[in-house]
């Protein structure tokens, strides 16, 4: 009889919900945050000042966890004999459980607290697609600066060098793009699908060429020939992102064709 006894109730652990896709592998976990301390404690079992149970709804009850190497199940209702405690203990914030300790694994990936509140379970499927996503993202970027005019390159890489880009050469620009792109892709493609970061250099180069000026306030943009203004900046705005916008309502769109042909 108490070997049919025992022979049930092993069923009855391995057709759990949480697992019923269990696979035995080595397994890694980390701290959230990015949180790396020399040694960091997670709760090992249950008591009064910190809960470690877990609602089993086909029972109807909360069940007490606890880690026992000794032991082959992570419910205490499943533990027999003598109980070796342990302490969870993550380093560097991270811990690394073998695949031989399959009721320290099934603690922390199915039934612990903390999960998802402290610590995560290194997915290597979801960090690989990540991964990919991330070379695809570079491999696209490059691909774009490889293939990119001077000009549109020119005004991207002014929003991180600023007035440096003026005094660069084409190679230098181009390498510095390409790196760039390397760098920060996501950054780089949103900049190079942005049309006002074209049309603000438009404007710093017309300045620069002094074919209009800004003044010394900063609020008025005028004809450099003539000191005629062309347009008032809003207030608290950059003077060269106000002047983007500008060159896209009927009045800007002529002075900006009348500018493009003094700069070329």
């Amino acid at each position: 009889m108490k070997t049919k006894e025992k022979e049930k109730t092993t069923t009855v652990e391995m057709t759990l919900p949480l697992e019923k896709k269990w696979e035995i592998k080595n397994r890694n976990y980390y701290l959230k945050g990015n949180k790396s301390p020399i040694s960091f404690k997670i709760g090992s079992r249950h008591t009064s000042r910190h809960s470690l149970l877990w609602f089993d709804s086909d029972k109807g009850y909360q069940r007490e966890l606890r880690y026992a190497s000794n032991q082959q199940s992570p419910f205490v209702d499943e533990q027999t004999g003598p109980a070796t405690l342990e302490h969870i203990i993550f380093t560097n914030g991270t811990l690394n459980v073998p695949k031989e300790k399959q009721a320290l694994q099934k603690l922390l990936s199915l039934y612990h607290p903390a999960k998802g509140r402290l610590y995560l379970e290194l997915d290597e499927e979801v960090q690989a697609e990540d991964e990919l996503d991330i070379l695809n993202l570079e491999l696209h970027a490059m691909n774009s600066a490889t293939n990119m005019d001077i000009d549109q390159a020119e005004a991207i890489l002014r929003v991180e060098e600023g007035s440096k880009v003026s005094n660069m050469s084409s190679k230098e620009i181009k390498r510095d793009i390409m790196l760039m792109a390397r760098k920060n892709p996501g950054m780089f493609l949103e900049l190079a699908n942005d049309d006002n970061v074209q049309l603000r250099n438009f404007a710093i180069r017309a300045c620069e060429m002094n074919i209009i000026r800004l003044s010394q306030d900063q609020r008025t943009f005028h004809w450099g020939s003539n000191d005629r203004k062309l347009m008032t900046i809003p207030f608290d705005e950059n003077p060269f992102s106000a002047m983007a916008a500008w060159f896209k309502t009927d009045e800007g769109v002529e002075v900006y064709k009348t500018i493009d042909k003094k700069l070329k």
